[in-house]
């Protein structure tokens, strides 16, 4: 198995690629790990590989929040400053600074 690396960390705000939304990274799988059916609802022209990690994001678009799960390749730096609002924030991170969280606790 060849070691992955994740490009993006906890607590950073990153913005999807071609999609309207962003969110803060509050966990990360070094390669796909959801379910057969969420990969093949993606159409196949669109379906990133599998051999990347994957981001969970605590998300927010113009019609509220949701958590995402979303390929490397599909994300960039959020560089406008702005904090997410999303209401599960304070369960995971502390205060907003440099366009990123800082932990709230300590995790495994």
């Amino acid at each position: 198995m060849i070691p992955t690396y994740a490009k993006y960390g906890l607590g950073q705000v990153l913005r999807h690629r071609t999609r309207d939304f962003r969110g803060v990274v509050f966990d990360i799988d070094p390669r796909f790990s959801s379910t057969e059916d969420w990969y093949r609802a993606i159409p196949e022209g669109s379906r990133p590989r599998r051999d990347q990690p994957f981001y969970h994001l605590l998300a927010e678009n113009g019609d509220g929040s949701y958590l995402a799960y979303v390929s490397e390749q599909n994300l960039v730096p959020d560089t406008s400053g702005v904090p997410v609002d999303h209401p599960d924030l304070p369960d995971f991170f502390g205060s907003f600074e440099d366009g990123h969280y800082e932990m709230q606790a300590q995790f495994n």
